[in-house]
């Protein structure tokens, strides 16, 4: 018997197996083009990750008083990992091209941190900081031409740094310049 209990699972395996792979099999249809080939297409995402390099490192370490600077992950979110006088400075900067400052506001608002209207080279803005901490600050802007922007500064706490909102801001006003 154990056999054929051996010989039912098998088949029952392969059954499986084949059922599977053809309810996952698909075609594609269009060439095979190599990852790094550009065309002359559709050019949507050729930039995809240059929104990163919107201030250059020195920029950033200069504006969180570093003197050191690591980057770190690059995608939709970008960070930093800078060292100076203060002791370890993270530094977050995002782009959503189809954001706006009320979503943001509201999703500041949503998470209790305290918003207050601010701009950056005459463009409205908001600052926010997480209830109680002194040590971090972000600050979001309207992009130059669509979508919204924003950098966040967070210092180690209980050691003297410089103002995150300012260190902020200064990031947000470097973007606003370069993004012309």
């Amino acid at each position: 018997m154990r056999s054929r209990a051996s010989t039912t699972r098998r088949v029952f395996a392969a059954a499986a197996t084949l059922l599977l792979a053809a309810g996952c099999s698909q075609t594609v249809e269009g060439t095979a083009k190599p990852q790094s080939y550009a065309g002359s297409g559709n050019q949507e995402f050729t930039k995809l990750l240059t929104e990163c390099d919107a201030v250059s490192d020195d920029q950033i370490a200069d504006a969180a008083g570093a003197d050191e600077i690591a980057r770190g992950f690059f995608g939709a979110i970008c960070r930093w990992d800078l060292i100076g006088s203060a002791g370890i400075v993270k530094v977050t900067f995002n782009w959503f091209e189809s954001g706006t400052l009320a979503a943001e506001r509201a999703a500041d608002e949503k998470m209790t941190y305290t918003v207050s209207d601010t701009t950056v080279q005459g463009r409205k803005a908001i600052q926010a900081q997480r209830p109680n901490d002194p040590d971090s600050c972000g600050v979001s802007a309207g992009a130059d031409q669509a979508g919204i922007f924003g950098w966040w500064v967070q210092y180690r706490p209980g050691v003297a740094h410089p103002d995150p909102c300012q260190a902020a801001a200064k990031l947000a006003d470097l973007t606003l310049n370069l993004s012309r």
